[in-house]
């Protein structure tokens, strides 16, 4: 593996090349474990109307409601990447993720150094920034149906330049810089949303940043949303049943979010 090529490239062309290039790992664990709790969250403070509304059947139902489901459906029919960012953000918001000193952002752009090259970037479909601008998490979505990549690869390249971009940050303001920081990252296969965090140290970044192989390896953990064993048979958050689990796995990883991102703001 030391002797992969590694290029420049922007975190949005990151393959699966470039995480075996720069010895990262993905594991998957099961909601316990990643979540480290035996129960999910709970959706009493959500409308159920949102909860348990059929795309389709709307009438009488709240306006708030109406036009999340219609976000929805454009996401899972509409065939353009807009719309499928548009409700990537709108999710965040509903659930909460947006708060007093934590604000969700949409197509935001940081830089990425890599291989000696200062002018990449990593272009996030929505993360949330604190008011320092840190950046407290990272979502990318599957683009495949226009030409891009898998997520898996991408998020986690971004979550490198979030790393670096963090530590910027505290430069700037005269503080010490971190040599780790665990980036709460989830990446959207349509309306199906899988959790990830993703250990990023400065032997890691020091690695990309000069295009060499990092002795350590290092391992992502991740949490897939699933009702079955099939996970294609599932569809996605039009249905039902599959938007109330969706639901609870983004509270749950609301909370664990939260506890990494603290140990890194200021």
């Amino acid at each position: 593996m030391a002797n992969l090529i590694r290029l420049p490239k922007s975190g949005s062309d990151w393959t699966t090349y470039d995480l075996m290039a720069y010895n990262i790992t993905v594991k998957t664990q099961s909601f316990r474990e990643f979540f480290l709790r035996n129960s999910e969250a709970s959706l009493a403070n959500l409308d159920p109307s949102l909860v348990n509304s059929t795309i389709g059947a709307e009438s009488g139902l709240p306006d708030r409601t109406v036009r999340y489901l219609s976000r929805l459906d454009w996401a899972t029919y509409g065939g353009q990447e807009c719309f499928m960012d548009d409700f990537y953000y709108e999710t965040l918001l509903l659930l909460g993720f947006e708060e007093r000193n934590a604000i969700v952002c949409g197509r935001h752009i940081i830089p990425l150094t890599i291989c000696g090259d200062h002018r990449q970037t990593a272009q996030m479909d929505a993360c949330l920034l604190n008011r320092q601008s840190m950046v407290l998490l990272v979502l990318q979505g599957d683009k495949t149906m226009f030409g891009s990549t898998h997520p898996e690869p991408q998020v986690i390249a971004k979550a490198i330049a979030a790393y670096q971009y963090n530590n910027e940050q505290r430069q700037t303001r005269e503080l010490p810089l971190l040599d780790a920081m665990t980036i709460p990252c989830i990446t959207m296969d349509g309306t199906r949303p899988t959790f990830y965090l993703v250990p990023v140290t400065e032997a890691l970044s020091n690695a990309v940043v000069t295009g060499q192989y990092p002795k350590a390896p290092t391992e992502v953990v991740k949490c897939v949303t699933s009702l079955r064993h099939n996970y294609q048979s599932d569809g996605g958050m039009e249905t039902p049943a599959y938007r109330q689990l969706a639901f609870r796995r983004f509270l749950a990883f609301k909370d664990l979010a939260k506890g990494y991102s603290q140990t890194y703001i200021f």
